[in-house]
């Protein structure tokens, strides 16, 4: 449709053809030709410096917060727990690992439910209510799950959740089936849940939650703004994460043009998406310079990457074009090891979210990323989303416990046995 008014403040466009319909519309994907639809804001009133000084006094959410360049029209009755106001980090162990000691770790495990999905799916599920959703579903490998269960719950709306059999972690099944979601196991992997959950949202009149919806992309945009934030609006030259379905590549690209664009930033931090080697279409299709798009039977320990064929294709190519950015795959064992170095750092994260910096590890190695550098490796999920992994790693270096009998002699000897193993006697 064209508009034959004056264009709204905000309204939804076809990444693919230009098509464009109205925010309310329920739909993920174009009438017209099947892209990917994506929220337009019509440019601030504002000039950058008072867009920053606006953001400052915003709420308690670190979404909500932005909510002039996220969802403008929304009412004062969003779906919010609150989310957001996640950490930046420093760590001298890991920046030492990584070889950059202007490391910064952005910790999204802070959020309610564990994961940086809280950002996207406050917004989501806020559009959910306003378009009148007798029901969300959503597929998962977990984390988005987990989130929509809790916020489908606070919203009072009928949760459906559809996950591949067996290659779901139990903590976030756990999340998942506690906050009272319907859950449904398929036999086959994410690609064919995704698939399938697309089909039902139009047959079924369910509202899709996955990161296909445009509103997801929008809440997750924030990461990067919030980060700009913390840094003073100082943006850094790399900000490394994870690369899985891609939304968050999608939604960091979109974040990073707007803010330019609207001048709230001078300068453009490069992106790094990092995957596992084991699921890595889109590190190949930039080695290619994405020439074509690429498809792989996904196998990898960090389940919340483990995605073959991920939907935000063409919106994470243009992040990358538009950030001179970088794609790389790093073996399991690399993101094992760089979990093993956060985790004893006393920050934790989940194996998927160590990709961040095993992969910022590998562009140092490489010369791509200079040792001088100011990085920030974005933590996408908590420690204990995947404790089957930290309880199975036999190269853990984790203390198996030691069982003694009630008594203090019995305690002393396991204390000083302890002690001598960590070189204190």
């Amino acid at each position: 449709m064209s508009f034959t008014t004056e264009r709204p403040e905000t309204w939804l466009a076809c990444s693919s053809c230009g098509e464009e319909c109205l925010e309310t519309d329920a739909a993920v994907r174009c009438r017209r030709c099947g892209g990917l639809l994506a929220v337009s804001h019509r440019p601030p009133g504002q000039d950058g410096p008072t867009l920053r000084a606006q953001f400052e006094s915003g709420t308690d959410s670190g979404v909500w917060r932005f909510r002039e360049i996220v969802m403008p029209t929304a009412g004062l009755e969003v779906i919010s727990h609150p989310e957001g106001n996640t950490p930046l980090l420093s760590r001298d162990a890991v920046a030492r690992w990584t070889g950059i000691p202007n490391l910064l770790l952005k910790h999204e495990g802070h959020n309610p439910t564990g994961s940086f999905k809280d950002r996207g799916m406050t917004v989501g599920m806020t559009q959910a209510v306003r378009v009148g959703a007798r029901g969300v579903i959503c597929a998962s490998t977990g984390n988005t799950s987990a989130s929509l269960a809790s916020y489908a719950a606070h919203a009072g709306i009928p949760a459906f959740v559809l996950v591949p059999e067996g290659k779901v972690s139990l903590g976030k099944l756990a999340q998942t089936l506690g906050y009272g979601a319907r859950v449904v196991t398929v036999r086959g992997d994410f690609d064919a849940c995704l698939a399938l959950v697309e089909r039902a949202s139009e047959s079924l009149g369910l509202y899709l939650l996955n990161s296909v919806n445009p509103w997801r992309i929008e809440g997750q945009k924030t990461i990067v703004l919030e980060m700009l934030q913390q840094l003073a609006w100082n943006p850094p030259d790399w900000i490394a994460l994870p690369g899985g379905n891609l939304g968050n590549t999608a939604a960091f690209g979109k974040a990073l043009e707007e803010a330019h664009a609207w001048g709230m930033i001078g300068q453009v931090p490069r992106l790094l998406v990092v995957q596992a080697r084991g699921a890595a279409p889109f590190a190949q299709g930039f080695a290619e310079g994405f020439r074509e798009r690429k498809r792989v039977q996904a196998n990898t320990v960090a389940t919340a990457i483990r995605i073959g064929d991920p939907a935000s294709w063409d919106r994470a190519v243009r992040a990358i074009r538009f950030t001179d950015g970088a794609v790389v795959s790093v073996i399991d064992e690399e993101i094992l090891a760089a979990k093993r170095v956060i985790d004893k750092s006393g920050v934790g994260c989940e194996p998927a979210s160590a990709a961040s910096v095993a992969g910022i590890r590998e562009l140092v190695s490489e010369g791509i990323i200079k040792r001088d550098a100011r990085v920030v490796a974005v933590l996408t999920g908590h420690m204990l989303k995947d404790p089957e992994i930290l309880l199975g790693d036999s190269s853990s270096g984790m203390p198996e416990p030691t069982v003694i009998e009630p008594t203090i002699e019995a305690l002393a000897d396991a204390v000083r046995s302890n002690a001598r193993d960590q070189g204190l006697y």
